[in-house]
């Protein structure tokens, strides 16, 4: 059996800042690879045409379904692996591993069943036209045989990541990333099989994906986290931990995709190019949310470690020095987007009228940014601390309560602008970082003061 690897945590207790950074870092290295994929992936559909690009805008709610389920759950994983390890108990981080393999094969057969039966329905739910629907369906029907690729490798992350290895994982992810884009051109244009094209890029780059995550873990004993699957054994109780921590988590991102159909079912009733418009300054918006991302990642996996060490100081330390830094470092990258917006948007689309849409969108969602940095380093702050239900509050109020009402009563009651939506965002952005900073602290008092006595 594998020693306890006592230097990686007893060299985060050190020096958690530096912890931080170390963790950060390598998640922001594959995510800045995986957004330039995404970057790159819209280029050469915004090539195609505006219904080309509004065509992939209606599968991404379907999307962020699927990435809710396993990123949330997966984060419930991460927080649960990290905290047995940070209790020195490696009996039950490898058991919470394997109930992550059963999660994310029950996932696995769900979505993809989900599908093919009932995708092109979803799309027309969602609110894509008649000359739209087949292009999205045409993507979205190849994307199904690689959703199980998908979901796994998510999960294989979310493990890794709780015992603190960041690196590997998003070295694997960024070969992903790069042979996606290198794939793009082939099948998109040389194979002439257009949005399709795309679709069949990225699932042949996930199964390459998911196939060196299973040689490195399973056959090459990568990690520190050991699957004996033969000799698992089903847990309620963690199984049950997981979901607690993970399922709202999971829920917060369905409702965030449950928020992006509705502003694209509001959008369309401006036309087209505003959902275009939007599908491509959503993109622009990762490279702000990018270090935010990371950092959140860390502090995650930090806190539960901390947590489970009863490193009531480290705790401290950490959270303060995370929320301070995700907004120094948004507020700088807001400042970027805003200045060199019309830059950036002129290498999506050479359409006017939807760059004009989205370099409006990125200048009035610039102000709403450091707000966003709040809200999610603070979700995975009581992630870390085993709460998992503050998310799916704040995301409500932010998503359905306020942002996407408040959008409607713009654009149907009032018939305002689509610049009105943006605004809607802004103001819901506020409105949950306010409620969410104040419910950190609270949940932080609670929990923190016990490990004192």
């Amino acid at each position: 059996m594998k020693e306890l690897k006592k230097s990686r945590l007893d060299s985060f207790l050190i020096n958690p800042p530096k912890a931080l950074w170390t963790l950060a870092i390598p998640v922001m290295a594959g995510m800045g690879i995986q957004t330039l994929y995404s970057i790159v992936d819209m280029i050469f559909i915004g090539r195609l045409g505006g219904d080309s690009i509004a065509a992939v805008a209606f599968n991404m709610p379907l999307f962020f379904l699927v990435l809710g389920l396993t990123m949330g759950l997966g984060s419930g994983v991460t927080a649960s692996v990290a905290r047995y390890i940070g209790a020195k108990d490696k009996k039950n981080a490898d058991n919470s591993a394997e109930h992550a393999i059963l999660i994310g094969l029950a996932i696995s057969v769900v979505l993809t069943t989900f599908g093919f039966l009932y995708g092109q329905e979803m799309l027309i739910l969602l609110g894509a036209t008649e000359s739209i629907v087949d292009l999205s369906w045409s993507y979205l029907k190849i994307i199904c045989f690689g959703l199980p690729f998908m979901v796994f490798s998510a999960f294989f992350r979310s493990i890794l990541a709780g015992e603190g290895d960041m690196k590997f994982p998003m070295m694997v992810a960024g070969l992903g990333t790069v042979l996606n884009i290198i794939f793009d051109p082939i099948f998109i244009f040389t194979l002439n099989l257009g949005v399709a094209g795309a679709a069949v890029a990225t699932v042949i780059s996930q199964l390459i994906v998911f196939a060196v995550f299973v040689y490195m873990l399973f056959f090459k004993d990568h990690a520190y986290i050991t699957f004996n699957l033969k000799d698992f054994t089903f847990s309620k109780s963690l199984l049950g931990e997981i979901i607690k921590i993970g399922l709202p988590a999971s829920m917060s991102m369905v409702i965030m995709a449950t928020g992006q159909a509705v502003f694209n079912k509001i959008l369309i009733y401006y036309n087209a190019e505003s959902v275009a418009a939007y599908q491509v300054a959503g993109r622009l918006d990762m490279l702000v949310f990018l270090p935010i991302m990371a950092i959140a990642h860390g502090l995650t996996t930090l806190i539960g470690m901390f947590f489970g060490a009863k490193e009531t100081d480290k705790l401290k330390e950490i959270v303060k020095y995370g929320i301070t830094r995700s907004v120094l470092i948004t507020i700088i990258t807001s400042t970027l987007v805003y200045i060199f917006a019309p830059i950036l948007i002129r290498t999506f689309t050479p359409e006017p009228i939807i760059q004009s849409i989205a370099i409006q969108y990125l200048r009035i969602m610039a102000f709403a940014y450091p707000f966003v940095a709040v809200g999610m380093t603070s979700g995975r702050i009581m992630q870390g601390l085993g709460k998992g239900l503050p998310m799916l509050v704040i995301t409500v109020i932010r998503v359905l309560l306020v942002s996407s009402l408040l959008s409607l009563y713009f654009a149907i009651e009032l018939n305002k602008p689509v610049e009105y939506v943006w605004y809607a965002m802004v103001i819901a952005t506020f409105i949950s970082a306010s409620i969410s900073l104040t419910w950190v602290r609270s949940v932080f008092i609670k929990i923190v003061n016990p490990l004192e006595n």
